[in-house]
């Protein structure tokens, strides 16, 4: 396995049992979950960063604004996977927005005290964090360098490897992604529009080099892919 693709491997373990103070028995009796509708925001840039998040149900949105008021999407996540990690690396407060996508969206919060008492001791849990601080920051780097430097094919077909990489599993020579995100998703995680993902990925169908729904991405062949 590749550096790049042990990175990806890494982050697609699921933390969420490890974490969520529901299944940490000293901390599950005061511990709540958090409940949010569709659009509501989980936290706003600028608010003090005390907590990471884990998602229970549903999905969120983490994203910015830049100073002309344009948001910028970057990343859409889904059950058990983590946010606002960045709180353990020493940011004091919140550069990124967080927002609910689904109607019955529900986040266990986890203040990074009761984070930092879980690593103590637990050697794999501290390397698993810091790993997963250091790849999304990583992650965040090459986005911003497809979003300076490349067309919007290339920043599509590059969307379509990272995620087969990171979520994708093997049938063969094809790589299956089962997702849930529109178009439109895929135009906020690429900075293009919801038109030209449309186009771009019908052109790659008609060359036969991926099939899709609205539930999967099958790619026929990675190396092919570009």
């Amino acid at each position: 396995m590749g550096k790049e693709s042990a990175l990806w491997y890494f982050e697609s373990v699921d933390l969420y049992d490890v974490l969520c103070p529901h299944k940490v028995k000293v901390m599950g009796d005061k511990h709540t979950f958090h409940f949010f509708k569709k659009d509501e925001f989980i936290y706003f840039p600028d608010e003090v960063a005390t907590h990471i998040y884990m998602i229970a149900e549903g999905r969120v949105r983490i994203g910015h604004y830049l100073e002309d008021g344009k948001e910028v999407i970057n990343a859409i996540l889904s059950t058990g996977e983590i946010f606002g990690e960045l709180a353990l690396a020493g940011e004091e407060r919140r550069r990124d927005f967080a927002q609910s996508m689904d109607d019955k969206t529900s986040v266990c919060p986890l203040s990074i005290e009761d984070l930092k008492a879980l690593m103590y001791g637990n050697q794999e849990l501290s390397f698993k964090m810091l790993k997963l601080v250091g790849l999304r920051l990583i992650k965040l780097e090459r986005k911003l360098e497809l979003l300076v430097f490349k067309d919007a094919r290339t920043r599509i077909i590059e969307f379509l490897k990272d995620t087969a990489s990171w979520k994708g599993r093997k049938v063969g020579f094809e790589t299956l992604i089962p997702t849930r995100l529109t178009h439109k998703d895929i135009a906020s995680l690429t900075g293009t529009s919801r038109q030209t993902v449309t186009t771009i990925l019908n052109e790659l169908k008609d060359q036969n080099l991926i099939n899709f729904d609205r539930r999967r991405i099958l790619i026929r062949d990675l190396g092919s892919l570009k």
